[in-house]
Parts: structure tokens; C-alpha cells; sequence
């Protein structure tokens, strides 16, 4: 089995001081995905370029203490790339992929972190182009290749996927034109193609079990008032390989928590 965790960290340091390391050496995942690191390469020297036996590889935001995604493997990949739009989403260190190639297999880990359009319309409207930008890339990148990418997307695709959804659906991450890019991204009747949505491939009907982000104001999370904003998607021949999805919650790194994955398959 190949085991993949996906975790916004909401920063590598704090993260690591609520006993993120210790958690990682207990579960032992084969990758964890991580996002919003909010680290550069200097912080990251001699304290995080490796955790818990997992070898270490990141695209950094230019902004200090901002975005920045990773990947730590126990496998040595057989390419990298970094960044995938060559502009202003690179610069925000949002998307890192690893490719893990052999004979008769092309096969990638992405992680990525999708932008969060709640600080105002600004933002918003970068969330709509980096929407629009990176679905074709996946589209191609899935005709080459098979791949999974796990992230922080930033979106609750349905009404299942968080508690309060009649309140929300005027807000950042509910709004009917994110729902819409999701639904079109995994719609098996498109003619340019469709990846899948793991978890619910699994999980169809889960509701309160589902959810992998709450709010820091109020009891959110002593109540359970959440979203679920964090996926593993993958290429259709990769999910018919996934088992087994658990959302950790018995202990808290972040204000997301860990989405791991089992998959019949090894690297």
C-alpha cells in the first residue's frame, strides 16, 4: 500500500511545535503533501529540510512567511517541477510536483495551494485566474501522465462539504462559481477530461466526519463547524487504486487537519 497524507500547515514552525513530527514517525505515510508552509529556504536549513525520515523538496513563495507547498518522500523522485504557470502564481510558491517515473509507468505527486479569495474581492478575482489557469494544466498533464494531487483547494464543492452552507454561499469558498469549476473538473461526460475527487469516491455521503478546515473565531472546532477544503484528486486510473481515507482529528497541528489516503500501489 502506498499511504499519502496531505496537510495545510498553516506554517512548518508552528506546526512542528504542536508535535507534528512525532505524529508523522507514529503513522509513517510514504509522502505527506504539505501547503502554506510560510517559510523560506533559510528557516527551512537544518531544522525542516527533512521530517521524520521523509526527505524534503518545496517551491517558497517570494513573499517572506507567505504560501510556499512541499513534498517529503521516503522515495528519491526521478524529476522535479516547480510552479506550473511561469508568473504570478509561481511567484507565490503555490504548486510543486514530483514525478516518480519507470519503465511503463509516468506517475506524479503534486501538491498545491489553491488561493483563499476571503480577504476581498482583490483576492477573489486572482482565485478566478488561477482557476482558470491551472485546470487546463491538469487536463494536459493528465493525457501525458497519471498523477495525485493532494491540496489545500480552498473550495466546498457541495452542500455535504460544510456545516453551514445556506450561510455561505456568498462567501469565498462556497460561491456558485467555484462549485461550478469543481463540478466541471471532475465531470466524467467532459469531453477534454475529468480527474476525481478521492475522498468522495470513497466516502460518498459523509458530512461532519468530512470536514479538514474551522475557523479560529468562536468554537468552530469544539463544535465542529467546518469545511472540508482539502482533496486528493487524482487521475482516474490512480483513484480506482485508493482503499481507505481517514481525516485526522485526535490531534491538532493546524487549523486544517490531515487527509491520508491508502492506494493498492507502490511507487
Amino acid at each position: 500500500m502506498f499511504k499519502l497524507t496531505s496537510l495545510n500547515l498553516n506554517g512548518i514552525r508552528s506546526a512542528s511545535s504542536k508535535g507534528l513530527q512525532d505524529w508523522l514517525a507514529a503513522e509513517r505515510p510514504d509522502c505527506i503533501c504539505v501547503q502554506e508552509i510560510k517559510a523560506q529556504a533559510p528557516d527551512m536549513a537544518g531544522r525542516f529540510e527533512a521530517l521524520a525520515g521523509l526527505d524534503g523538496h518545496f517551491h517558497f513563495a517570494e513573499k517572506k512567511g507567505y504560501s510556499g507547498v512541499g513534498i517529503y518522500s521516503r522515495h528519491t523522485p526521478s524529476d522535479l517541477r516547480v510552479g506550473f504557470d511561469g508568473g504570478e502564481f509561481d511567484a507565490e510558491g503555490r504548486y510543486l510536483e514530483l514525478r516518480f517515473d519507470r519503465p511503463g509507468r509516468k506517475f506524479s505527486l503534486i501538491s498545491a495551494y489553491f488561493p483563499s479569495g476571503s480577504s476581498g474581492e482583490e483576492r477573489q478575482q486572482a482565485k478566478f485566474r488561477f482557476l482558470a489557469a491551472i485546470r487546463p494544466h491538469l487536463l494536459a498533464l493528465a493525457r501525458e501522465r497519471e498523477f495525485i494531487l493532494c491540496g489545500d483547494i480552498n473550495i466546498a464543492h457541495q452542500e455535504k462539504d460544510l456545516k453551514n452552507w445556506r450561510g455561505n454561499q456568498k462567501n469565498s469558498g462556497f460561491l456558485p462559481e467555484e462549485r461550478a469549476w469543481m463540478t466541471k473538473l471532475l465531470d466524467s461526460a467532459d469531453a477534454e477530461g475529468h480527474l476525481v475527487d478521492v475522498y468522495r469516491q470513497l466516502q460518498p455521503d459523509t458530512t461532519d466526519a468530512c470536514y479538514t478546515w474551522w475557523s479560529n473565531r468562536g468554537q468552530a472546532y469544539a463544535n465542529n463547524v467546518g469545511w472540508r477544503l482539502d482533496y486528493q484528486i487524482a487521475t482516474p486510473g490512480i483513484a480506482e487504486l485508493a482503499r481507505t481515507a481517514t481525516v485526522y482529528k485526535a490531534q491538532k497541528f493546524s487549523d486544517h487537519a490531515p487527509l491520508s489516503i491508502d492506494y493498492d500501489f507502490t511507487l
